[in-house]
């Protein structure tokens, strides 16, 4: 998919977004007010938060679509992950503050009468963000945006704190600390969903290995070219989301010229170019040459 497209797509799934889950925060919130249920109510500000967070993925995608420059000539892509950090940012404080009020009101006994209302909100609420985060599953895997795909995790997670919370519901006639459990579930549920959207973020900024799939397409297809074996090793991939960049070694005979070593690494960075769309540079090693031990 290209950039126009890729970015089209983060702005659409965050205007749906944010219209969807305002509506379901005045829902949810009102259900929570109505019962006196701090689980709904905080299952209402993990809503509430799906909408924040999507205002800030249209802003990263606009930010990461922008032209390379001198000062930043890999582009701006990497917006995406600071972006999808600043999400998990804002779950964990999120968590923390429903954590805290959960063991306060277990401390103090207080239950909480849920009823008819408190169900079909709760009911519609699942169904809905599942939804969305059906739709933003979808869009993340056609354009590769992790700020999208940050964003469907945020949907789910409230999905499945609303599940916790019908569950609650249904047992809470028999058990009075109900409220106050369900809120620290849904607490440990969203520490879990900033764990998971901040690793793999920070993975792609500082750099990561290749997968064993795109390795070995490159080194099939550098063997039809090559059938003498040129045994590429240190691969090493760095994450632009725009784009990719590549590095790799090669070990060439020793009797090459520099010219025709240069022929050879310029070949397969733009046959790399041509069929995987990422920007590569080799180092070339003589044939027989080992690296030393560290």
């Amino acid at each position: 998919m290209d950039l126009k497209s890729n970015k089209n797509a983060g702005i659409t799934e965050g205007i749906v977004s944010v219209i969807v889950n305002t509506l379901l925060f005045v829902l949810k919130y009102w259900a929570g007010i109505v019962t006196g249920s701090l689980a709904i109510v905080a299952d209402a500000w993990h809503t509430m938060s799906d909408s924040i967070s999507s205002v800030v993925l249209i802003a990263a995608t606009g930010l990461s679509n922008r032209k390379p420059d001198k000062k930043h000539p890999f582009g701006h892509g990497r917006w995406e992950q600071i972006a999808a950090i600043f999400i998990g940012i804002i779950l964990a404080i999120i968590a923390y503050d429903f954590l805290k009020d959960s063991i306060l009101r277990l401390k103090e006994h207080t239950s909480v009468t849920f009823g008819t209302i408190a169900i079909v909100v709760t009911c519609i609420s699942i169904v809905v963000k599942e939804g969305l985060a059906q739709y933003a599953f979808r869009l993340a895997r056609k354009t590769g945006n992790v700020a999208i795909k940050a964003d469907g995790w945020h949907h789910r997670s409230d999905a499945l704190s609303s599940i916790v919370v019908l569950i609650g519901i249904l047992l809470s006639k028999y058990f009075w600390w109900m409220d106050s459990v369900l809120g620290i579930i849904i607490a440990l549920m969203l520490f879990y969903a900033t764990y998971t959207i901040i690793r793999e973020s920070i993975t792609k900024i500082l750099g990561e290995e290749p997968s064993d799939e795109i390795i070995k397409q490159i080194n099939d297809v550098v063997n039809q070219m090559y059938p003498e074996g040129l045994q590429l090793h240190h691969f090493h991939i760095h994450n632009y989301v725009t784009h990719k960049e590549m590095t790799f070694h090669i070990r060439l005979p020793r009797e090459l010229s520099l010219e025709e070593s240069h022929s050879v690494a310029t070949a397969i960075e733009e046959m790399i170019e041509e069929r995987f769309n990422i920007t590569s540079t080799i180092h070339v090693e003589p044939l027989e040459y080992a690296h030393p031990e560290k």
